[in-house]
C-alpha cells in the first residue's frame, strides 16, 4: 500500500487585501490545486502580504515570521518598495504635488500688434490686442465699412460729427479710439476683463493719446445697462457699438435690453456686428435698422434714425443756430 506523501507548502505572495480572521499561522486557508492522485501536490497555502497598515492584513511581525518560516530573507523582502512608490517618497514636495496634480497652471496671457487704426488724426498706430482667442478685435474691413456709412449718415464723409460713443464689449478698444481719431468728443469703454483693461485698453489710450477723453467701466455690460444712469448719468449717446463674443450672448435680450434703457435717443446710431444664422430685428426701439451687410461669416447691422427724425434734427439744429 503506498504511503502518500506529506503535501507541499509555498507560499504565494499576493499583493491583495485580505481579512484572515486570526494572526496565526495555523488558521490560513488552505486551497486544493490538485484532483489527482495524493502522492503528487495536494494542496497550497496562501500567504498575502498586504501593504496596508489597517486590520484588513497581518501585522508586520506575523509576516516576519511567516516568511522566514518558508525560508525567505524577511528583512530583505519587507524592505523592498514598489519602484513607483519609492520614486515618489523620493521626491520633494513641491514636485511630488506635480506629479499628483495632472493640470498644469495656465501659461501667462500676452500681447502683440497686429491692430491698428485705420483713419483720423491717429492713422496707421499699431495696437495691442491679446494672443489667443480670449479677445477677438473687430476686423478691419468691417470697421472701415462700418465708419464709412457712419460718416457719410452724419453728413460728413471726412470723419464723424462730434458726440458721444459707447463702445460696449470693447476689448482692445479698437472700435473706441477709431471714433476718437475720426472726431468724437468722448467715448465710454465697458470691457469686464480686468487683465484687457490694465494690459491692452488702457496703454492703447496711452499711446493713442485718447485717455483723457475716455472713460472705463470694468463691468459686465449687463450690469451696465441696468445701471446706465450711475454710469453715464441721463441723456443718450450719440453713437454705439455692440460687439460681443457671438457664443456668450443672446441677441435677442441684448438688443432689447438696449431698446429699452435711456442709452439710445431719436438721433442716436447703433453699430451690431453679429454672426450668420442671427435674425436681427428691423427696428431698435425708435431706430430702424438702414443698412445689414455680410463679410464672410461676420455681419453688420446699423441702426439709426428714419428720414422724417433725420429732417426734425436737422431743423431743430438750424433753429439753434439762428
Amino acid at each position: 500500500m503506498a504511503v502518500s506523501s506529506p503535501p507541499i507548502l509555498s507560499p504565494l505572495l499576493l499583493s491583495t487585501r485580505t481579512n484572515l480572521g486570526s494572526s496565526s499561522p495555523s488558521s490560513l486557508p488552505f486551497v486544493n490545486i490538485c484532483s489527482g492522485p495524493t502522492n503528487r501536490l495536494s494542496s497550497v497555502v496562501v500567504v498575502v502580504v498586504s501593504s496596508s497598515k489597517s486590520g484588513n492584513g497581518l501585522a508586520s511581525e506575523e509576516k516576519k515570521v511567516l516568511l522566514e518560516r518558508y525560508g525567505y530573507d524577511a528583512d530583505e523582502f519587507l524592505s523592498q518598495a514598489s519602484p513607483k512608490s519609492k520614486r515618489k517618497k523620493e521626491l520633494p514636495r513641491t514636485e511630488r504635488r506635480q506629479v499628483d496634480s495632472p493640470e498644469d497652471p495656465k501659461p501667462p496671457r500676452t500681447t502683440h500688434k497686429l491692430l491698428q487704426v485705420i483713419g483720423g488724426k491717429a492713422r496707421r498706430k499699431k495696437l495691442l490686442s491679446p494672443k489667443g482667442m480670449d479677445v477677438r478685435p473687430m476686423m478691419e474691413v468691417v470697421k472701415g465699412a462700418a465708419f464709412d456709412i457712419l460718416q457719410a449718415a452724419g453728413g460728413c464723409p471726412a470723419s464723424l460729427r462730434p458726440g458721444r460713443w459707447l463702445d460696449l464689449y470693447s476689448g482692445t478698444g479698437s472700435v473706441g479710439i477709431e471714433a476718437l481719431s475720426r472726431g468724437c468728443s468722448e467715448v465710454h469703454f465697458v470691457e469686464m476683463d480686468p487683465w484687457v483693461v490694465s494690459d491692452v485698453l488702457r496703454p492703447n489710450l496711452k499711446w493713442t493719446e485718447f485717455l483723457d477723453v475716455s472713460v472705463i467701466h470694468t463691468v459686465r455690460v449687463e450690469k451696465f445697462l441696468e445701471r446706465a444712469e450711475k454710469f453715464v448719468g441721463i441723456g443718450p449717446f450719440d453713437y454705439i457699438s455692440v460687439t460681443p463674443p457671438y457664443t456668450q450672448v443672446d441677441y435677442e435680450v441684448l438688443m432689447k435690453q438696449i431698446s429699452e434703457s435711456s442709452l439710445i435717443g431719436a438721433d442716436t446710431f447703433i453699430v451690431v456686428e453679429y454672426p450668420s444664422r442671427t435674425v436681427m430685428l428691423d427696428s431698435c426701439g425708435c431706430l430702424v435698422k438702414i443698412t445689414d451687410r455680410r463679410f464672410g461669416r461676420t455681419l453688420l447691422a446699423i441702426y439709426g434714425p428714419t428720414l422724417e427724425e433725420k429732417k426734425k434734427a436737422s431743423n431743430s439744429v438750424r433753429v439753434n443756430l439762428l
